[in-house]
């Protein structure tokens, strides 16, 4: 869709709505701002398939300030697309990809879990599941939160290899097959990185609360290197204070007993074993190579070795699954009773396979039923939704969930969704945020690919030492 702009020139609030209501039509949208001496006016006209909607909302001129003016242009977009759209969208006018920070600030001013449903509702909009899981992720933020400390950090340690690339992923990674050259001179690169900023944490007064370990799949790597990158942090990190650990274990094909007896002596006590699907035709079509019966003996194994918490992937979605195939591979994770069950709706990225096939995908009054069940299913089992994140170019502009049971949030996940405090990221792809005390947020990446990374380690070194001197030291 084509956007044209008069009268101001907030781009940026009326674009990402327009992308999350018409991610790929064919069509023209007008925005307008007009001021007159007590009433300021947003107007909007789409025009779609030949037929034509505007609408139109104001604030008072005396109560102007960005946030109310963005509002308002967004809420005249929104209504002007609602007769042009197949039925409400769930997340009505919101657009950004964090929608719980609205609800997790408003409770934090001090505003009840209703009053937070009322303003998603009444200003955006939202339908009431959607409502209810904003509400329900901002109440596990706001727990979460209560254990940080201005000094906090939380640390991402960044393994971008998989053995094949499945074909809706488009993360940083690459795909190594039986070729694993780059695996050990990049460890010795990531080595260097640790042991650098270890010592810079160390003079910062800095405490590490939590460390994932992702990727890609980082149990990619074998079990004697597993064993030298976990002694590394251990050696050279400060974690006595660090309340979880995680590694991203992933898919099953990368899995066995001595990696995972590895990863729990080392001090892992949070793994992730993902499914996807427990559909052997739907995972064949995803390019996962392992099959339903993979995923039930890497999860014993695990369970052998000592892991309780363990969270389990689905993707609601997926090219030639059903809505009783999901149903299945839901039911079947269930049976497991692992602590988290992250569901996830298809998203179709730039460099995924699925972006230039699009074969066998589900329209998306199917992934709404899918994503119902969902709910439905899992909280008469006792899970609870704990942190929730929307991506661009999901199919029908739903949501990712973490669903966990009581006492089992994973904590990084929520602060680095939340972006509630500094999230130090070492490694290829990986992306330091932090936190300003005036509740600005800075970027800093990594160059993407290992190559990259161990060609540019000088600078990425130079990078770290500037965040510490500049932000991060006492």
């Amino acid at each position: 869709m084509e956007l044209t702009l008069r009268g101001h020139e907030d781009r940026y609030a009326v674009e990402q709505l327009m992308l999350a209501l018409f991610p790929e039509e064919a069509g023209t949208a007008v925005s307008t701002l007009s001021r007159g001496k007590t009433w300021i006016t947003a107007g909007a006209s789409l025009t779609l398939n030949g037929r034509t909607s505007q609408a139109s909302r104001r604030i008072k001129a005396s109560e102007e300030s960005v946030r109310l003016r963005r509002r308002a242009l967004q809420q005249a977009f929104y209504a002007a697309a609602l007769p042009l759209l197949p039925g409400p969208p769930p997340w009505g006018a919101l657009a950004g990809v964090r929608p719980t920070k609205i609800t997790s600030k408003y409770l934090s001013e001090g505003h009840t879990p209703k009053e937070a449903d009322k303003l998603l509702k009444n200003v955006y909009y939202v339908t009431p599941e959607r409502r209810r899981l904003a509400v329900d992720c901002s109440q596990a933020t706001l727990r979460a939160k209560e254990q940080l400390l201005p000094e906090d950090i939380s640390l991402y340690v960044g393994i971008p290899f998989c053995p094949t690339r499945c074909a809706y992923c488009s993360f940083v990674s690459r795909g190594i097959g039986k070729k694993t050259e780059l695996v050990e001179p990049y460890l010795t690169a990531l080595t260097k990185e640790i042991r650098f900023t270890a010592s810079l944490l160390a003079s910062s007064g800095r405490r590490v609360r939590t460390v994932y370990i992702g990727g890609g799949t980082p149990t990619t790597l074998s079990a004697p290197q597993l064993t030298v990158l976990l002694d590394t942090l251990r050696g050279e990190l400060d974690l006595s204070n660090c309340l979880e650990f995680t590694v991203e274990a992933g898919r099953p094909d990368t899995l066995d007993p001595e990696k995972l007896q590895v990863l729990h002596e080392h001090g892992a006590d949070r793994i992730s074993i993902n499914p996807q699907s427990m559909v052997s035709s739907v995972l064949r079509a995803s390019a996962r190579p392992h099959r339903a019966e993979d995923i039930r003996r890497c999860y014993a194994q695990a369970l052998d070795a000592g892991f309780r918490l363990i969270n389990m992937d689905l993707i609601a979605g997926l090219p030639t699954d059903t809505p009783e195939g999901f149903r299945y591979s839901l039911e079947e994770v269930a049976a497991l009773e692992p602590a988290n069950i992250t569901v996830h709706t298809l998203a179709l990225k730039k460099g995924a396979d699925l972006m230039e096939r699009r074969e066998g995908l589900l329209p998306p009054e199917a992934i709404s039923g899918m994503l119902d069940f969902t709910g439905d299913t899992l909280r008469k089992l006792g899970y609870g939704p704990y942190y929730l994140y929307r991506q661009k170019y999901m199919s029908g502009s739903f949501e990712n969930v973490g669903w966990s049971k009581p006492g089992t949030d994973c904590l990084y996940n929520i602060y680095m969704m939340e972006e509630v405090h500094t999230i130090l990221s070492l490694g290829g792809g990986g992306m330091t945020k932090v936190n300003l005390p005036n509740g600005k947020l800075l970027r800093f990446h990594n160059p993407k690919f290992p190559e990259q990374y161990m060609t540019a380690l000088d600078d990425t070194l130079a990078q770290k030492k500037e965040i510490f001197e500049t932000y991060l030291s006492k």
